[in-house]
């Protein structure tokens, strides 16, 4: 299994001391926890993209390509790159250019995105997420695969040979799938035989897990291999300590004020207690062993060989997180990666050369 950071960039006080970072130490934060995500031997880390209060996340390939200057080996992905309202060329090149800054460790994962207010500044209805999206995929994979696209689709202005650059060091970068409950992003993901992330943080596991069981069905209904069918996952929250009942109290204030803040927010609470939130979301709070046993039985629901941890302390000290990350990279993450070997992740031929690749090269130069 491969285990990877995420940030949203939301800009909120700390929970619990009310403390607000100013934004040029908000982006600090999120370029600190990359490094020390890659320090402690994480595969991956991932940057948000949000266009409405309480992110900051608008600009992910400024920030990740700030991170790829000072990393050299983990993944870097766009978690998510809102398609619905961006540019499939503006993307093309955007992040062609961050393949080549971070030597070739770009993952995209592509959604439409959550909220009206980020569509309505882009000048779409919430109901033409989906459809623009679509469109923008599929504009946006030929753009990374063909040297030159002839294009005229429903939505955005004709193309006529056009050529993106610079060609994207990976021929093509890998595209995954982001979805919380749209069964439309599954089976495009399936039918070009891409890998789905699933939210798999909002509500317990079971929609989640229909959604990954109809990506499979789907991915069978195209004519992939179901053994290539590849699949990551989020998680609500993290926090390990040696005992379980620790980790729980030192959460528990933490976990009030962020319910609080989505009470603001008029969202209502799926989870009515921290032992709630434990035990039914999919959250990693406990002893070592006890989220080593909780991610094998998410594993059994989703069959999932990436997952995602909150990378930010989010109102644990700065202790408390540093403790409990070293704690995942030295117990938790070692005894799942025995436990869960996942197939070398896919990968594509690099072109150092700038010019179309003639076939794949060692996998170790693109993807560890």
């Amino acid at each position: 299994m491969k285990f990877l950071g995420l940030s949203l960039i939301n800009h909120t006080p700390d929970p619990l001391t009310g403390h607000l970072s100013s934004t040029t130490e908000r982006f600090r934060e999120v370029v600190d926890s990359a490094v020390l995500f890659e320090q402690l031997g994480f595969d991956g880390f991932g940057v948000g993209e949000r266009h409405h209060r309480p992110f900051i996340s608008t600009s992910p390939p400024v920030v990740l390509a700030h991170i790829a200057a000072l990393t050299s080996e983990i993944r870097l992905f766009s978690a998510v790159t809102l398609l619905s309202i961006l540019d499939p060329v503006r993307v093309a090149e955007d992040y062609a250019t961050l393949d080549h800054l971070s030597n070739g460790r770009l993952e995209v994962i592509i959604g439409k995105g959550n909220g009206p207010e980020q569509a309505e500044l882009f000048g779409l209805t919430r109901e033409q997420q989906w459809e623009t999206t679509n469109e923008n995929y599929r504009l946006l994979r030929r753009l990374w695969t063909e040297e030159r696209v002839t294009w005229n689709g429903p939505r955005r202005p004709p193309l006529e040979d056009a050529v993106t650059l610079p060609r994207p060091l990976q021929r093509p970068p890998r595209i995954w799938h982001g979805s919380a409950t749209s069964e439309q992003s599954v089976d495009l993901a399936a039918e070009f035989g891409d890998p789905l992330f699933s939210a798999n943080v909002t509500n317990p596991v079971e929609p989640y897990a229909e959604l990954v069981r109809y990506y499979r069905e789907r991915w069978e209904y195209w004519g992939h291999d179901p053994a290539d069918a590849y699949v990551g996952a989020g998680t609500a929250a993290y926090y390990s300590t040696p005992r379980s009942q620790d980790a729980l109290d030192t959460y528990r204030p933490i976990f009030e004020a962020r319910s609080a803040m989505q009470a603001q927010f008029g969202l209502d609470p799926v989870f009515h207690s921290v032992e709630d939130f434990a035990e039914r979301s999919s959250a990693l709070l406990g002893s070592p062993q006890q989220i080593i046993d909780k991610v094998h039985r998410y594993h059994t629901q989703l069959g999932h060989s990436a997952m995602f941890i909150e990378s930010d302390s989010n109102g644990l000290t700065q202790a408390e997180h540093r403790d409990s990350l070293d704690r995942f990279a030295s117990e938790i993450a070692p005894a799942l990666r025995s436990a869960l070997p996942d197939p070398p992740w896919p990968h594509s031929a690099r072109d150092p050369a700038g010019t179309a690749a003639t076939g794949p090269r060692d996998v170790a130069e693109v993807a560890r």
